[in-house]
């Protein structure tokens, strides 16, 4: 945590509301974001108890799973499910744009620009909170595989059709979602607790009826005991008044509430079962008819208040400008939607259980890449965040004091201007310790030459390196001038690629060995083969 964080987080202590941690918002919010509250089963790992589920704040749709432990139910949960989102999802597959990429030609090895199509948006999947997603992804894995009944006539427990492709959409969004700086999947409690600093820990931030109400309490309220009554304040009956956050649910609610009205749709449902005659029948089906409805009107109960906060959030956060580098951040989303979808069409087979060395090694390496970026590029929109990277020494501030032009030495000599900066702030640096300042959106480096007067004072001369153009003379505006406010970082901007790794064909014996070798480690097992389910 920096120490902006901790200073942001004593203050809304002491005032009793959240604090601004940042200017700008950091995160792409689409205009027609994919809202998912799910609610699962206690004791059962991704069995699902219902959802609501929606792009109309108005009108959500409600799921609900009356036997969480009939898996023909659950079924029939995953398929309504897939008829909500897969034409969300498709919507965005079929509107494309032109655009450059780079790719390796075969014949001579290099680097050519090729014009592809790009999906012009992509979707957007919002959950209330951290676990929304590791449900998100704990669905994509246990679907993607399912054999359907054309696939396998003689499955035990055939999925409907488009379950695997919605596993494998769902897998995508979850995979992406690990990737800093993504928005295809986001969690609101982590995007609300990335913009304001509440009094209380990172783990109760979790909570979103406790968020918001440190971030927008009630009447003038204190945030604090906003945040109290969110937690812990029950009605009449024992149940809480602001749900949690979900997938999970109250105890008090379970063995209350919902285990009797379970048992009772199970009595229901037997006794339908058993009926003999039609007259019979009609009232037995009547019983499950209102058990069953029964089960629904809680499950809204405890997916409804969280619904709204959701959308009330989500209000909060369009109130902040978005940042510079935001859309950057989302037209690399729009390529990583956009493969998928080309891989689907494709007819290419379902993402693996596991993954390969290289792929896992390209996985942590993109997402190393990734991080390094976003925290570079919150900085260079958010003079707060920057500000926290001030006082932790990576970037300095001030104002140019002097400018005195040189040039490097050679047959053709460069301009090397040296500028001196006044500045307050004590950033870490060493002899010829790069520094970089945003110049036109490009950085610009220069160097750390020394202190103009006494060690550790607070005029530093440095030698810009480069952006001054080829001329023997500097370009206008490459160079700051008398009087000019700077500030430079010791971060770089722009992120650079690591090392080639090998062809999956080539992985050392260490990692697997090429595929097929008989004495090689034993690989990952390999997904089923593509059916005609798993294309567009």
């Amino acid at each position: 945590m920096s120490l902006i964080a901790t200073l942001s987080r004593l203050e809304a202590v002491r005032t009793g509301r959240a604090q601004a941690v940042a200017t700008v918002r950091h995160r792409h919010l689409s205009e027609r974001p994919l809202v998912l509250v799910p609610l699962t089963t206690a004791g059962e790992a991704g069995a699902p108890l219902g959802a609501l589920v929606g792009t109309d704040r108005d009108a959500p749709r409600l799921l609900v799973v009356p036997q969480p432990r009939d898996r023909d139910l659950r079924f029939a949960f995953l398929a309504e499910l897939a008829d909500i989102v897969l034409p969300y999802v498709d919507a965005y597959a079929e509107v494309v744009e032109a655009a450059e990429r780079s790719e390796t030609d075969p014949e001579s090895g290099k680097r050519v620009k090729v014009e592809v199509d790009l999906c012009a948006d992509a979707p957007q999947l919002i959950v209330p909170s951290r676990t929304g997603i590791d449900f998100v992804r704990l669905l994509g894995r246990a679907m993607r595989f399912r054999r359907t009944a054309e696939q396998d006539p003689e499955a035990p427990h055939p999925a409907p059709p488009r379950v695997p492709l919605l596993g494998r959409w769902l897998t995508h969004f979850g995979e992406r979602a690990r990737v800093p700086g993504s928005s295809l999947l986001l969690a609101l409690t982590d995007l609300l607790a990335r913009h304001w600093a509440t009094g209380q820990s990172s783990v109760e931030d979790q909570h979103l009826g406790a968020l918001l109400a440190w971030i927008d309490p009630p009447g003038g309220e204190s945030g604090d005991a906003a945040a109290r009554r969110a937690e812990l304040a029950r009605d009449a009956d024992g149940q809480l008044l602001c749900p949690p956050a979900g997938p999970a649910t109250d105890p008090a609610f379970d063995n209350k509430l919902l285990a009797p009205a379970i048992e009772r749709y199970d009595r229901a449902r037997a006794a339908l079962a058993a009926s003999e005659d039609g007259l019979e029948a009609d009232d037995r089906l009547g019983d499950l008819t209102a058990a069953e409805q029964e089960i629904r009107a809680l499950v809204e109960s405890r997916t409804r208040p969280t619904w709204d906060a959701v959308w009330r959030g989500l209000d909060l956060l369009r109130e902040l400008p978005e940042g510079a580098h935001v859309a950057d951040r989302w037209t690399r989303d729009r390529w990583s939607f956009t493969s998928h979808r080309d891989r689907i069409s494709a007819g290419e087979p379902p993402q693996p259980r596991r993954d390969d060395a290289v792929t896992a090694a390209n996985k942590l390496a993109t997402r190393e890449r990734e991080q390094a970026r976003l925290d570079a590029q919150e900085a260079l929109d958010d003079p707060l965040v920057m500000a926290g990277r001030r006082l932790a020494g990576e970037a300095f501030a001030g104002e140019v004091t002097e400018v005195v032009m040189a040039y490097s030495e050679g047959r053709r000599p460069s301009p090397r201007p040296l500028v001196t900066v006044r500045t307050e702030d004590r950033p870490h640096l060493g002899e010829r310790t790069k520094v970089y300042r945003s110049l036109g959106g490009k950085p610009q480096a220069a160097e750390f030459v020394g202190y103009d007067g006494p060690e550790g004072g607070d005029l530093l001369v440095l030698r810009i390196v480069d952006k001054m153009g080829r001329g023997k003379e500097p370009e206008e505006g490459s160079v700051p001038q008398k009087g000019d406010p700077v500030c430079f970082t010791l971060f770089e901007h722009d992120q650079r690629g690591g090392a080639k790794l090998p062809d999956p064909e080539e992985t050392p014996w260490t990692h697997g060995g090429p595929p097929g070798e008989p004495d090689a480690v034993p690989l990952p097992e390999q997904p089923d083969p593509p059916t005609e389910e798993d294309t567009l």
